[in-house]
C-alpha cells in the first residue's frame, strides 16, 4: 500500500499526550474560534432536550413553516442517534444530564440503548452500543462484542464506517474484555482497502459497493477510520496504524475548501473531490475535530488550522447568506446543498469518475447551485458535538 512509504518516527510509548484540554488547544490557535465552539456547546445543551422523548431520539428535527408560524418538529426514531446523545451526554455534569434527559442521567440512556442493540439488525448501532457502554461506563457488552466478531470474521462486506465503529469499540474495551481479534481484523480490513493517497472507499472491499461506486468514498469514510487508526495506534504501539491515519488526515486536510468546506465525495484511486455538495455542518463542528484531535493526540500531524478554517464556516459560508446556526430554534441547519433534484450532480460525477478519473461535467455548479439550506438537524450531531470537544478522545483511550 502506497501510504506505507511516509516515513514517521517510530512511536515513543513514553511519550506525553497533550496535557492541555480539547477547547483550551482551540483557544491556543484561536481565541475567537474558541468563543465560537463555546456558544455551540451551550446550543447544543439547549437543543437536546426537545429532541429527547422518554429515552428516544427521533432520526431529525424538521423545521416547519406555515404562515408566520413555525415550529420544529420530530420526526422518526434513530437507536444510532440515542446512542451518540448519550455518549456525547455522559462527558457534561449529571445535574445538567438530569435537567437535558427529563430527570433521567445519560448512563440510563447509554443502557437501554445497549439493549435495544442487542437485538438490532444494524451492525453500525451494533457497534456504536458497545464503544459508548465500554468508554462511557466502562461496561463490557459480551454479546454486542460477540456479534461484532461473528461479522468481520465472516468476510462479509462490511461498510466503513461500520469496522471503524468497530475498532474503536474494540480498542475502548480492551481492558473490559478480550476484543483483540475483533480490533486487528477491523484494523487490517481498513487498511487493506486504503488507497494510495491515503482515502478509504465507501465500502470494504471497495467492490462491493457497484462498479460505478467503487471508486467513491464520503467524508464519514475518512474521519471515523482515521480516528480508529489512530486509537489503535496509541493502544498496540502499532506505527503502521499511525501511519495510514496520518495519510488520511493529511489527505482531507490538502483537499479543504478555500472556505474551509469539508467536501462530501472523494475519489479513492487518485485522492481526489468527487463532489463537494452538500457541506454538512456536523463535519464542520464535530467529525473532523473528533478524527483530527484523536490524530493528533495520538502523536500524528497538528491539523489544528484546519479545523479552526471548518468552524469558522459555520459563520461565514459563501454558498448561502442564511445564517447556519439558529439560536431561536436551538439547532445547527444541517446543511448547505445545491438546488438539484434528487442528488443528481453526486450520481453524475459518480459515473463520470468511473469512467475517468478526474472527469466533470462542465457547467454543474451553475446549472445547480449550491445555494440551499436544509432545515433540519439531527440528534446526533449535537451529541458528536458535546463528544468531540469535551471527551478525553485518545487520552480517554490511552
Amino acid at each position: 500500500m502506497a501510504v506505507s512509504t511516509f516515513a514517521r518516527k517510530p512511536l515513543d510509548p513514553h511519550r506525553g499526550i497533550f496535557p492541555v484540554d480539547r477547547l483550551d488547544a482551540l483557544r491556543e490557535t484561536s481565541p475567537q474560534t474558541r468563543a465560537l465552539t463555546d456558544e455551540l456547546i451551550v446550543l447544543a445543551k439547549r437543543g437536546l432536550p426537545a429532541m429527547h422523548q422518554n429515552g428516544f431520539f427521533p432520526h431529525t428535527m424538521r423545521l416547519i413553516t406555515k404562515g408566520d408560524e413555525r415550529t420544529v418538529r420530530p420526526e422518526g426514531d434513530s437507536l444510532r442517534y440515542a446512542i451518540n446523545c448519550g455518549l456525547g451526554l455522559s462527558f457534561i455534569s449529571e445535574a445538567e444530564q438530569r435537567q437535558i434527559l427529563g430527570g433521567s442521567s445519560a448512563r440510563d440512556v447509554i443502557l437501554a440503548t445497549a439493549k435495544r442493540a442487542e437485538t438490532s439488525d444494524d451492525p453500525g448501532a451494533v457497534a456504536l452500543a458497545a464503544w459508548t457502554a465500554a468508554e462511557a461506563e466502562n461496561i463490557f457488552t459480551a454479546r454486542l462484542f460477540e456479534r461484532l466478531t461473528d461479522l468481520l470474521a465472516s468476510r462479509q462486506p462490511v461498510a466503513t464506517v461500520d469496522c471503524s465503529w468497530m475498532l474503536i469499540a474494540a480498542v475502548a474495551a480492551r481492558k473490559l474484555g478480550d476484543t483483540y481479534d475483533l480490533a486487528v481484523m477491523a484494523k487490517e480490513r481498513l487498511m487493506a482497502a486504503q488507497g494510495a493517497y491515503g482515502l478509504f472507499p465507501h465500502r470494504l472491499p471497495a467492490s462491493s459497493n457497484g462498479k460505478l461506486r467503487a471508486h467513491i468514498g464520503c467524508f464519514a469514510d475518512q474521519v471515523y477510520s482515521t480516528q480508529g487508526l489512530a486509537r489503535f495506534a496509541v493502544a498496540y504501539q502499532d506505527q503502521a496504524a499511525l501511519v495510514a491515519a496520518d495519510a488520511c488526515g493529511a489527505r482531507i486536510c490538502q483537499l479543504q475548501g478555500p472556505d474551509g468546506q469539508w467536501w462530501w465525495h472523494y475519489d479513492v484511486r487518485n485522492g481526489t473531490v468527487v463532489e463537494g455538495y452538500p457541506v454538512y455542518s456536523v463535519h464542520q463542528h464535530a467529525m473532523a475535530p473528533m478524527a483530527l484531535l484523536d490524530l493528533r493526540e495520538a502523536g500524528g500531524v497538528d491539523h489544528m488550522g484546519a479545523l479552526v478554517k471548518g468552524l469558522q464556516w459555520l459563520v461565514r459560508h459563501p454558498e448561502v447568506s442564511e445564517p447556519m446556526i439558529c439560536e431561536q430554534d436551538a439547532v445547527i441547519w444541517r446543511k448547505a446543498a445545491r438546488r438539484e433534484p434528487k442528488k443528481a450532480v453526486r450520481a453524475l460525477s459518480a459515473v463520470t469518475t468511473a469512467l475517468k478519473p478526474g472527469l466533470h461535467l462542465p457547467g454543474l455548479d451553475r446549472a445547480f447551485p449550491p445555494n440551499q439550506v436544509d432545515h433540519e438537524c439531527r440528534p446526533y450531531e449535537l451529541g458528536w458535538l458535546l463528544y468531540a470537544w469535551l471527551s478525553g478522545g485518545v487520552v480517554a483511550n490511552s
